[in-house]
């Protein structure tokens, strides 16, 4: 039997293992100490990613602690993901992918009829997936906060402009991201078809959890 490729060089055991769908939210609590690897099965799927402190979630992840601790607007390995009170939050142990996005945001169904017409605003959305994620555990849209973009490739130009072009992700890349406390982590697969950030064509990921 092959071993499953996806499994190498975890730092533990795998205490969970689960495909989110194209499209779909996933929330997962994880523990201080563990691992949880993201991993682009089918390549240029990018992932919407929230953090909150499990013990308090007032407290989550912070773009703009994140960047200005590390000075450097994107994130690779050894990027801390600090949140709004400076802490440590996760670190990205690894990484296949060169670097990721944190400052392209999370489209919604008003930014997608902003960007690309009328026509797109019943077209599913991260901030709806973000927001139906959250409701189970009692969060609204007002704690949905600027997220991270995993295998999002969002350039900026030398004026200073953002693009979102075709990603810089393959089948089977992936991310660790390691624990500092006790966290809450909530996904969106994002379904956006209006750009490049997935291809155009929405696919699934894969969550390993490892402790």
């Amino acid at each position: 039997m092959n071993a499953d490729p996806h499994l190498a060089d975890l730092p533990g055991a795998v205490i969970h293992d689960e495909i989110v769908p194209a499209r779909a939210p996933w929330l997962h609590h994880i523990a201080a100490g563990q691992t949880l690897r993201i991993i682009d099965l089918e390549g240029n799927q990018a992932v919407d990613f929230l953090l909150y402190s499990a013990e308090d979630d007032a407290e989550r992840y912070s773009a703009q602690d994140t960047v200005s601790a590390q000075g450097n607007l994107f994130l690779r390995s050894g990027t801390i993901l600090r949140s709004n009170e400076g802490r440590p939050m996760m670190t990205i142990a690894a990484t296949s992918v060169a670097y990721h996005d944190t400052i392209g945001g999370a489209c919604s169904c008003e930014s997608n009829t902003l960007r690309y017409g009328h026509h797109t605003k019943a077209q599913h959305a991260c901030v709806e997936n973000f927001l139906e994620a959250n409701l189970t555990e009692g969060r609204g849209k007002r704690d949905i906060v600027s997220n991270i973009n995993f295998f999002m490739n969002v350039p900026v130009e030398q004026d200073g402009s953002l693009g979102i072009v075709d990603g810089i992700s393959a089948p089977g890349l992936s991310v660790d991201l390691h624990a500092e406390m006790d966290v809450i982590v909530v996904v969106s697969n994002c379904p956006q078809i209006n750009n490049p950030c997935n291809g155009f064509n929405p696919t699934p990921v894969r969550m390993i959890v490892a402790a």
